[in-house]
C-alpha cells in the first residue's frame, strides 16, 4: 500500500488529537502525551481534552492548595467549552466562584463533599443556568437556601444528587425545608436522590406533586417517608426507591459518570502538572511544569475503588 495513503499521528490538526487523547486517563494526559512531541503537547493544552473534566478520586486526598491549583489549570485549558466537571471536597469559595465564572457550556456538574456554603452557591447560582445535573451529595452546610437558589435559576435541571451521611445528620431535626425548595423551584427533575435526608412523607408528597416529570425518587434511609401505594401508581413513569435499603455494600456502584475501572487496590503514581517551555520539553528529568508562570510541585494521585457507591437502579445519562 502506498505510504502517502497514511498520515503521520504528530501531523494530525490539534483538535483531532484532542478528541482522541479525550479517551485516555487523567495521568496519561497531563504526564505522557506533553513528552512525545511538540503537536502533542500542543493538543494536550487545548480545550478539546478539557471539555469534560472528572478528578473526583484524586481530588478525595488532595490538599487544598494542589486542588485550586490543578482547577484553575485544567478549568483554563478548557477555554470556555467545559460540559462536565466532578471534583469531591471543594472548601475554598473562590475556587467555586471561579467554576462559575467558566460555567457557560457547563452541563454536568459533580462537587460531593464540598464545603461550599448557602451564601456562596446564592451569589454565583445564576452561572449555572445550563446546568442540567448536579450533585452536592454530603455538602453538610449547603441548605434549603441554597437548592432554592440553584432551582430558581438552574431551569434546565432533570437530575439531583442530595444524599446524606447518617452521621453527618445525625444533629439536624428535620431537612423538610430542603425538599420543599426542590418542590418549589425544580419542576423539570426526572431523577432524584436524596437518600438519608431527615424528610418526612409530607414534603415528599410535595415533590411528586410538583415534579410531575419525575422517573426516579430515592428515598433510601428516609425512613420517616411513608407513600400512600395508590398515590405513587398516580405516577405511571415513576419508580421509588426506599426507603427500606438493600445491597448498600454493591460493589457495582451507581454512577456511570466516572471513567475509573475496578481495580484491587490502588495505584500511586506522583506528577506535577503544567506545561513546559520549547526549551525544556526534551528534558524529561524536569520536576515541575510551567502553565502562566505558575508551577504545582509533587502532587499525588491516588486512584481507590469507590467500595461505598450503592446501584439505585438508574443509569444516569452521560454528558452529551
Amino acid at each position: 500500500m502506498d505510504n502517502q495513503e497514511f498520515r503521520r499521528w504528530d501531523e494530525l490538526i490539534p483538535d483531532a488529537l484532542g478528541m482522541i487523547f479525550r479517551n485516555l486517563s487523567l495521568q496519561d494526559v497531563l504526564t505522557i502525551v506533553p513528552r512525545v512531541c511538540k503537536s502533542w503537547r500542543k493538543a494536550a493544552r487545548g480545550p478539546y481534552c478539557w471539555q469534560e473534566i472528572d478528578i473526583e478520586e484524586w481530588s478525595k486526598n488532595c490538599c487544598p492548595d494542589n486542588l485550586d491549583r490543578m482547577l484553575q489549570l485544567l478549568i483554563t485549558r478548557s477555554c470556555g467549552s467545559l460540559r462536565k466537571l466532578c471534583v469531591s471536597g471543594l472548601s475554598r469559595e473562590p475556587s467555586f466562584t471561579f467554576i462559575a465564572n467558566n460555567a457557560k457550556s457547563l452541563q454536568m456538574l459533580r462537587l460531593p463533599k464540598s464545603d461550599i456554603g448557602d451564601s456562596a452557591v446564592e451569589q454565583v447560582a445564576g452561572m449555572f443556568s445550563n446546568i442540567t445535573f448536579l450533585d452536592v451529595s454530603y455538602c453538610i452546610k449547603i441548605g434549603a437556601r441554597a437548592l432554592g437558589a440553584i432551582g430558581k435559576h438552574c431551569r434546565c435541571l432533570t437530575g439531583l444528587r442530595r444524599t446524606m451521611h447518617p452521621l453527618e445528620v445525625i444533629d439536624k431535626l428535620s431537612q423538610d425545608d430542603e425538599a420543599l425548595a426542590i418542590a418549589r423551584t425544580m419542576p423539570k427533575l426526572k431523577q432524584l436522590e436524596i437518600a438519608y435526608m431527615l424528610v418526612g412523607t409530607t414534603s415528599i408528597t410535595e415533590v411528586l406533586k410538583n415534579c410531575g416529570h419525575l422517573e426516579l425518587l430515592d428515598v433510601r434511609g428516609c425512613w420517616n417517608v411513608n407513600l400512600d401505594e395508590n398515590f405513587v401508581k398516580k405516577f405511571h413513569q415513576l419508580k421509588v426507591v426506599g426507603p427500606l435499603v438493600v445491597d448498600c455494600y454493591d460493589r457495582n456502584g451507581w454512577d456511570n459518570c466516572s471513567d475509573y475501572s475496578s481495580s484491587s487496590g490502588y495505584v500511586p503514581w506522583d506528577f506535577v502538572a503544567g506545561d513546559m517551555d520549547d526549551d525544556d520539553f526534551d528534558e524529561m528529568s524536569d520536576v515541575y511544569w510551567e502553565e502562566d508562570g505558575q508551577s504545582i510541585e509533587d502532587v499525588e494521585m491516588w486512584f481507590y475503588d469507590d467500595l461505598n457507591a450503592v446501584d439505585s437502579g438508574y443509569d444516569w445519562p452521560q454528558s452529551p
